[in-house]
């Protein structure tokens, strides 16, 4: 008997979806930072053994949005709703419990088996964390709530081993040995991303889409060239900084990370152009793969 199935993790900005499902999956697959919103898109990690295989959907924080990047990147939550096997909705021990309701409904609606994170336990006594779980249980509930600390991995195994009693029956989705469904490229993408969003303050993050137009592997070296995009040109000179100091320590540490992961030498170009108000543009939003083109 071989079961399979997707695994969708969903919840607010900033509560540790990423860090959770990096845990899960035993390999960073998620980019993860303090700044709400790192996330931009469904990010699938594959766990495989002999008997099962987990498709694990790592996804953007609910938010209210403002403009047309943050409208899809909220349907890419409320997709994950929809064909999960098992949904693991994430809250922590800080946010509001109320925060997003209308969100917490379409949990409620969907017919997956909910299993509910608290995660961050770490931060606070036992005394507030039973009034969380109660809390919790009269907003959802069906959910089988789980304490948990993410960072500190402590009781993940606990909601590992119950996510694999709960699987369903099945053949598998996706090959053995594949670990995401995403192209190398995307990685490239969200680790400048990732060291964008720890360098840099203000709007310059969220102003940001990073676009790989070079990728070859030539022996055990890769040549990367990838253009950072930004809305204005102050942010242009923000970004590359004084002498181009600035640009030049993002793919320093850029650099170092995309040799971890492909586990070779590489050589990486950084440019940066201005693209006038990208997030509220829809051709540029499907270019950068936030709807269908």
């Amino acid at each position: 008997m071989h079961k399979a199935g997707f695994v969708n993790i969903v919840g607010n900005p900033n509560v540790g979806k990423s860090t959770l499902m990096n845990r899960l999956v035993g390999e960073k697959i998620s980019i993860i930072t303090s700044k709400s919103q790192t996330t931009r898109h469904r990010i699938k990690g594959i766990v495989n053994t002999e008997d099962y295989q987990i498709v694990f959907s790592d996804t953007p924080g609910v938010v209210k949005p403002s403009y047309r990047m943050q409208e899809y990147m909220l349907e890419f939550s409320k997709s994950a709703l929809v064909d999960a096997d098992i949904i693991l909705y994430v809250t922590d021990v800080v946010e509001k419990v109320e925060k997003n309701g209308d969100f917490i409904e379409k949990v409620n609606r969907s017919a997956a088996p909910v299993l509910l994170v608290v995660n961050k336990i770490d931060l606070c006594d036992q005394k507030r964390l039973e009034e969380l779980c109660d809390m919790w249980k009269g907003l959802i509930p069906r959910a089988e709530i789980f304490p948990l600390s993410a960072t500190e991995n402590f009781n993940v195994d606990n909601l590992f081993r119950r996510i694999v009693e709960l699987l369903p029956e099945g053949e598998p989705y996706f090959a053995k040995d594949d670990l995401t469904d995403l192209p190398a490229r995307f990685f490239v993408n969200e680790i400048i991303r990732e060291k964008i969003l720890k360098n840099y303050e203000k709007e310059i993050p969220y102003s940001v889409e990073v676009e790989v137009e070079e990728f070859k592997e030539e022996g055990k070296r890769i040549n990367i060239m990838a253009v950072i995009y930004v809305e204005r040109t102050s942010q242009k000179g923000i970004l590359i900084g004084k002498g181009g100091e600035a640009l030049k320590k993002v793919g320093t540490e850029a650099r170092a990370d995309i040799e971890a992961f492909f586990g070779k030498k590489v050589f990486l170009s950084l440019y940066v152009k201005v693209l006038k108000d990208w997030r509220n543009k829809d051709n540029e939003l499907k270019n950068f793969g936030y709807a269908n083109k």
